[in-house]
């Protein structure tokens, strides 16, 4: 008779262990897809900083540059565009793209040596690089987020836990583009 209560017993205390790792599993891997959905909240709160800042920086520009007219509706239009982008990879894309576009605006500025000097666009400008700086060091929040929920669904356990929570899509990373991969060529 003691034995077969140590044998259930043993058997009791497997089966809890088992039950709770399978929990813990399966927490786990929907914790990691929040820290992915949580360090992308962040990037799109900085983004949305930028596009907040852009019109009065594209405005003061203005003021200056009047026939520099399509570079300030392309700005205009990917702002636009941003608010209206559905999934990651569309945010992702209109991010580069707008980025692309600051850098020719801040090029355009270069041709106006008032501007430079004038207070407002100083601030602005300050706010923007700023900016940049904190959409950077979200972004690498968020890719280091990604890496850790796609490396854990492309392990042996992990892959169990994500199927059993229908998450096992890897995440989308933000690469950087094509273009910021070149060396700057700077000549005096």
């Amino acid at each position: 008779m003691k034995k077969v209560w140590i044998i259930l017993l043993v058997v009791g205390i497997l089966g809890i262990g088992l039950i709770s790792w399978y929990i813990k599993g399966l927490n786990y891997v929907v914790s990691l897809d929040e820290q992915v959905k949580a360090a992308w909240a962040q990037v799109e709160n900085q983004l949305q900083r930028r596009n907040d800042l852009i019109p009065n920086l594209v405005n003061t520009v203005k003021g200056y540059a009047q026939h520099e007219r399509e570079l300030f509706t392309q700005i205009t239009e990917l702002r636009s565009q941003w608010a209206k982008a559905q999934t990651i990879q569309e945010k992702i894309e209109n991010s580069k793209a707008m980025g692309s576009a600051l850098s020719r605006l801040m090029v355009v500025v270069e041709n106006y040596p008032d501007l430079k000097a004038n207070q407002n666009f100083l601030a602005l400008q300050a706010q923007l690089e700023g900016t940049e700086n904190r959409i950077a060091v979200e972004r690498m929040r968020y890719n280091e987020a990604v890496r850790t929920f796609n490396t854990y669904i492309r392990s042996v356990f992990g892959s169990f836990f994500a199927k059993r929570r229908n998450l096992d899509k890897p995440a989308v990373y933000f690469e950087v583009e094509t273009e910021a991969r070149r060396v700057p060529k700077v000549e005096f």
